[in-house]
């Protein structure tokens, strides 16, 4: 390995939240191991609601394959807006784009994720995301 990659200082919050969102596509298509690798072992995942939180890469595993498994959506994409760095935690507001299967609509929303960054890795994750809006466009 060449010295100058030895030495290289991990990619820092927002670089690291930037690939984490940009992968979305990919987990949905089931390939995950690329935006695993940037999850910590012992992550922390916010979950809220009735989920609660959630613990450990294995539950960010689960979670990537459920979504992939029970999609109703596909040519899905992630733009993101604005992304906000502070230390060691990065927040990005987003826009989710994609096609419902079953009816062919299409929607647009918002979403706002903020993490926290170290060594590289997500070490602790909370999200909103704009369900209602997603439901008005598509019908349902």
């Amino acid at each position: 390995m060449p010295q100058e990659a030895e030495n290289a200082a991990p990619p820092g919050p927002g670089e690291v939240h930037r690939r984490v969102v940009e992968s979305y596509g990919e987990v949905l298509a089931g390939r995950l191991d690329d935006a695993l690798a940037l999850i910590d072992p012992e992550v922390l995942d916010h979950r809220g609601g009735t989920q609660g939180d959630h613990h450990g890469r294995a539950a960010w595993r689960r979670k990537w394959e459920r979504m992939g498994a029970d999609s109703a959506f596909h040519d899905v994409s992630v733009t993101i807006e604005q992304n906000v760095v502070a230390g060691d935690t990065s927040v990005n507001r987003y826009t989710t784009r994609g096609t419902h299967t079953a009816s062919g609509r299409h929607y647009a929303v918002l979403g706002m994720d903020m993490v926290r960054v170290r060594d590289g890795r997500i070490v602790e994750h909370w999200a909103l995301r704009d369900s209602d809006a997603i439901r008005d466009q598509l019908g349902l």
